[in-house]
Parts: structure tokens; C-alpha cells; sequence
């Protein structure tokens, strides 16, 4: 190696160096902040407004989730933000949770995304454009609606789905009619899972059009073609069996692949999407399949897919999911607890891939912040969120606190601040507490 190689590879080095502080500082490193904004707004109006008749870019803001300080694109309108090296800075007020998401804030209906993102453009751009989707989706007449489909850890929901994937995946690497025997077996798995479990096709239905058609923009758009759209889109689906749930981060999984398949389809499609569409029936619309759903047809095709592997592979995760479930009965209803009602206007965030699906009304979150009248909850060892026959969040539980005058309170894996105005008392049930009002 020659010097100036030498010098090449020390100021590379430096720079790289240099980067890498910058994106794990707790302090959001505004020149770089300004540099990834300046991006992203390359890739949207390259876009021009092609994939959603909107563009994707507009009022975001880089969040760190530990100071809560915030970097902005632009100003908000009611001056909380400060102009400063070409974008605004501020702090998140604490009745905001930080989360990667969409929100009302300051007069600005945001984009917000946890600092550090990814050094890598197309990696950070699939996060940014994803969350970008969220921001833009009421306007597109496609309102967020969340759903937990807990279906989708049981033995027969996870067995279905992964088949489902991997006649997806085979669809993506096929041509004519082997790419429609591909994609009638991946629509009869899924219509025969759908089959199984009452509310099931709404409620995947739901959360495909919300996070699915999110991860499906930041891909699509984050990608060069159509060609390296499907590229990535099979990846995510031969990645899928190694996430340890289903039950809220399929949609992230099958969402790009319905959007590539029908994008190569060649027909439109996202311009006619309605609240309650269904990207499995519209892709059967597209490619003229016929689809017989029969559990004699669903067995049938397993073998072609190699899907005994995934059978027994599932049967023992069920084996342990039942384990799972008896723990967290035994945490969280048998034992004592902290009962805390929410509010129709609650506000909560947590990660999707570790979410663990009691049933259809009742679902445990390792990880969790609750903001609500009563005040904040912050949960690392698990809550129980209980849901009504709506989907609105209804209750949490958290193992009973030992000491009652604490503040925050505190119990195992989790602290909760109250509100003025809010106490905690015995509940009905001997040992549990809850939190109230006081009169």
C-alpha cells in the first residue's frame, strides 16, 4: 500500500469513526440529521407522488428516545421548536411517548422516528418512508387501525402462515402459470386459516392495510425497480421464521410481498384501495385465479412447499407457547396485581416482534409505555392488556407493587408515575391494588 492509499484508508477510517460516534451520541448530531432529511426527500420526489398520488415527504422529526430532544424538518406552529444548522430543535414533552409512529403535535401532524437510525440509506429510508405511510394514510382514506391477531401463534395459525410465505416466496421467483400455482396455494392457505378462526380475515385484513402497506412503501421506495423490490420482498419472507411471534409482526412480513406481486401484475391497484380491502382477494382478482379451499386441499399442498419440516418445527414452539401462556396466567391473574383502567384516549407504544397473544381479547407486552389520565406507565417485564370486543385497550396488569408510598411505584419490571389527583388503592380482589381518581 502506497501513502497516499495509506492516507485514503486513515481519513476513511476517521470518518467512519466520526459517523459512528455521531449516531450513538445521545445528542442528535444536527448536521447529519439535515443530511439524512435532505435524502429522503431525493428518494420522495423521485417518487413523485407516483405510488400514493401524495408525496411521502414532509414535516418529521428525529427523536431520541433518552434525552426526548427532537430534530425537526421544519418548524411547528405554535414555536416549540427552535431554528438551529438548517433544521428545529426542541423537546418531546413527557406525555409523549417516543416511538417510531405518526402524531398530532404543536399544530403539525409529524413523522416521528427514534434516533440513531441505520448508517445505511436504504435501510434508514425503508424505516423513514415507512413511517412517512403512517403520517399520509388517514389522507389516502386509509385510517391506522390496530389489531393483535393472536390466531397467529397457535399451532394451525403459525403452520398456515409460514406456508402461506413460502408460496409467496416461490410466486416472487416464478413466471406464468408456475407463478399462479404458486400464488392459488399461497391465497388457499391463507383462505383456510381464515376459515379456522372466526374474525380472523378482518382482523389481518386490518393490520396488512396499516403496517403492511407501510413496510410495502418503505421498500418499494427504498428500491431502485420493481426487480429489486421482489428481491427484497423474498428476503423478508425467507427471513420470517425467525421472528418469535406473529401475532402483530406479520403484516411487516407479507405486506411487501402482496405489493410487489401486485405491482408486477402490471394492473393498478393502490389508487382503488379502500378501509376494508383485502390484498389476498384483490390479487386474486389481478392474476384471474381460482382458488377451492378445502382442509383435503390445504394438506395436499403442504408437500409441495416441504412444510412437514415447519410442522414439527411448530409443534414445539406451540409445546412452548402453552408454557408461555401458564406463566403469564400465573403472573397475571392469579397473582396479585396492579389494575389500571384506561381511558378511550390512551396512548401506548411498544415493539411488535415480541408481543405475546393470550386469545383474541387478552395479550401480555414485554415491553410497554401507557400514557393515560392517570398518568405513565414504563413496563420491561411484561404487562397484560386486555381489549374489548372493539379492539380499544380496556385494562393493563403488572405483578402488585411491595410498596405502596413509593413514587414512581414501582414492581417487577415496571414504574409508574401518577398523575395529581391520583392515588392508588386496594383493589376488589384481595392483594391487588388499583389506581383512581381521588374524590
Amino acid at each position: 500500500m502506497n501513502t497516499k492509499q495509506i492516507l485514503f484508508a486513515v481519513v476513511s477510517l476517521l470518518t467512519f469513526i466520526n459517523h459512528a460516534t455521531a449516531q450513538s451520541s445521545s445528542s442528535i448530531n444536527t448536521e447529519l440529521a439535515r443530511e439524512y432529511f435532505s435524502e429522503l426527500k431525493q428518494t420522495s420526489d423521485r417518487d413523485g407522488g407516483k405510488t400514493w398520488g401524495l408525496p411521502l415527504y414532509g414535516a418529521m422529526m428525529f427523536v431520541d428516545p433518552r434525552s426526548r430532544n427532537v430534530v425537526a424538518n421544519q418548524a411547528d406552529l405554535e414555536n416549540k421548536l427552535t431554528p438551529q444548522d438548517g433544521v428545529f430543535v426542541g423537546t418531546l414533552p413527557s406525555e409523549i411517548s417516543p416511538a417510531n409512529t405518526a402524531f398530532h403535535w404543536a399544530g403539525v401532524h409529524w413523522t416521528m422516528v427514534l434516533w440513531p437510525v441505520s448508517q445505511f440509506r436504504q435501510a434508514r429510508e425503508r424505516l423513514l418512508l415507512h413511517e412517512s405511510f403512517h403520517r399520509l394514510q388517514e389522507k389516502l382514506g386509509l385510517p391506522a387501525r390496530d389489531a393483535v391477531n393472536a390466531h397467529l401463534d397457535t399451532l394451525n395459525g403459525r403452520i398456515s402462515i409460514q406456508m402461506e410465505w413460502r408460496a409467496l416466496e416461490r410466486a416472487l421467483r416464478q413466471t406464468g402459470s408456475a407463478q399462479k400455482v404458486a400464488l392459488a396455494d399461497a391465497l388457499l392457505f391463507r383462505n383456510y386459516r381464515r376459515s379456522l378462526f372466526p374474525d380472523s380475515a378482518k382482523n389481518e385484513n386490518a393490520l396488512e392495510l396499516n403496517e403492511g402497506l407501510a413496510e410495502y412503501t418503505g421498500v418499494k421506495l427504498s428500491s431502485a425497480d420493481l426487480n429489486e423490490t421482489v428481491l427484497r420482498a423474498n428476503f423478508i419472507l425467507r427471513q420470517a421464521r425467525n421472528n418469535p411471534t406473529f401475532a402483530r409482526s406479520f403484516a411487516y412480513i407479507s405486506g411487501p410481498a402482496y405489493g410487489a406481486l401486485l405491482d408486477s401484475s402490471a394492473k393498478p391497484w393502490r389508487a382503488s384501495l379502500k378501509q376494508a380491502a383485502d390484498l389476498g382477494a384483490l390479487l386474486q382478482q389481478r392474476y384471474g385465479i381460482t382458488v377451492r379451499v378445502s382442509e383435503a386441499a390445504a394438506r395436499a399442498a403442504i408437500s409441495r412447499y416441504e412444510g412437514e419440516e415447519i410442522v414439527t418445527v411448530e409443534t414445539e414452539q406451540e409445546r412452548r407457547r402453552n408454557e408461555q401462556i401458564a406463566e403469564a396466567r400465573k403472573k397475571f391473574i392469579d397473582g396479585p396485581v396492579l389494575l389500571i383502567f384506561l381511558s378511550p384516549d390512551v396512548r401506548y407504544s411498544y415493539d411488535p416482534n415480541n408481543v405475546i397473544g393470550i386469545d383474541a381479547d387478552n395479550t401480555v407486552y414485554p415491553t410497554l409505555r401507557l400514557v393515560d389520565a392517570w398518568g405513565v406507565l414504563t413496563v420491561s417485564n411484561g404487562a397484560w392488556i386486555e381489549r374489548d370486543a372493539t379492539g380499544r385497550l380496556v385494562s393493563a396488569r403488572v405483578p402488585a407493587p411491595s410498596d405502596l408510598a413509593a413514587r414512581p411505584l414501582k414492581g417487577d419490571g415496571w414504574s409508574l408515575e401518577p398523575a395529581h389527583g391520583w392515588e392508588v388503592v386496594p383493589g376488589e380482589r384481595s392483594g391487588n391494588i388499583k389506581i383512581r381518581k381521588r374524590p
